[in-house]
């Protein structure tokens, strides 16, 4: 390992306010933990831009190394379950929040945090599916857990062209679901149907206020916004349906009534990926390994390198970026 490396380091002063800047690290700056990974790739996720930008309080401790996942390799452990030279996968964990991310060429983390890379899996590959895909997987296997088979009836999929949502309908379209995909960007109506999208909606549709229930037009949702497109969502939900809820990017709020859940039986099902458990994300990445065609992956991401990180996470919160970016390290 090399005796320095260099890491984008989020600093907050007296007054707190936020500052970013690349600086040079060394192995002593790295926290506790019993394997220390090298950093093949990483990958810019909504979180990380806001945790860049300091558009949402993500960092709980200063200073902080963002980046909340990584695809690397095992240069020293300790852990009886990994030896120098394994291929990991790390997601989540409190990285880039109150421990040390990944946007660093070295991380040091507690090893019942990882998962091994699926065989066959590149590190770049990985990050093209990242947290946000990994989440859209989570979506998934609660839909599937609460019975949402593609016989049952259309699947809505939010903030589609975004990271969550691009994933989600790659995955749902290869599983035979017909996917009603729903974004701001309508410009990107191919990119979307090239993913599997049978239907494409305007998030206007979905994001102004709405009726406590309305005309029944899918038998389930992932949702990645939250707020009045999560409330919408439920609205029009069928009877004994479900809606995956993983995120907020439209809002932490819930304008919605209790209608859809005792007129309807509609399940609303909250999707954690950070801290969830380890058999979980095995099987979560076990089943992108072999579900997610790997031809799509290239479609659905793009790839930078360490130095556009930062102009990559503005970008992100932006609205800017479709599908997911990979960066190789």
């Amino acid at each position: 390992m090399p005796d320095t490396f260099k890491a984008i380091l989020i600093s907050r002063d007296a007054d707190k306010k936020q500052s970013v800047a690349v600086a040079d690290l060394t192995r002593d700056d790295l926290m506790e933990g019993d394997v220390t990974v090298a950093i093949d790739a990483t990958t810019i996720n909504y979180k990380d831009g806001l945790a860049i930008t300091g558009k949402a309080p993500v960092v709980r401790r200063f200073p902080m190394v963002p980046g909340v996942d990584f695809a690397g390799t095992v240069v020293q452990s300790a852990n009886p379950e990994w030896k120098a030279g394994d291929k990991v996968i790390l997601n989540g964990w409190g990285t880039g929040e109150t421990h040390l991310g990944a946007y660093a060429g070295i991380s040091r983390v507690k090893g019942d945090w990882l998962v091994a890379l699926p065989d066959g899996m590149s590190a770049s590959d990985a990050m093209a599916i990242g947290t946000a895909g990994y989440t859209a997987m989570l979506s998934v296997m609660a839909l599937e857990r609460h019975g949402i088979t593609p016989e049952r009836g259309p699947v809505v999929v939010t903030g589609a062209a975004g990271g969550v949502g691009s994933v989600a309908i790659a995955i749902l379209s290869g599983l035979g679901y017909h996917v009603i995909a729903s974004t701001g960007r309508t410009s990107e109506s191919d990119y979307l149907t090239g993913l599997g999208a049978t239907e494409i909606i305007a998030r206007e549709e979905l994001s102004e206020p709405g009726k406590p229930l309305a005309k029944e037009r899918w038998a389930a949702g992932i949702d990645a916004v939250g707020s009045h497109t999560l409330a919408n969502v439920l609205a029009m939900t069928s009877y004994g349906g479900a809606v995956a809820a993983c995120g907020l990017a439209g809002g932490m709020d819930l304008p919605s009534t209790v209608a859809p859940f005792i007129l309807r039986g509609v399940s609303l099902i909250g999707i954690d990926s950070v801290m969830a458990p380890r058999q979980l994300r095995q099987e979560a990445w076990k089943r992108i390994n072999a579900e997610v065609d790997h031809a799509k992956l290239s479609a659905l991401s793009r790839t930078i390198g360490f130095d556009d990180i930062i102009a990559a996470a503005h970008d992100i919160v932006d609205g800017k970026i479709r599908g997911r970016v990979v960066v190789e390290m």
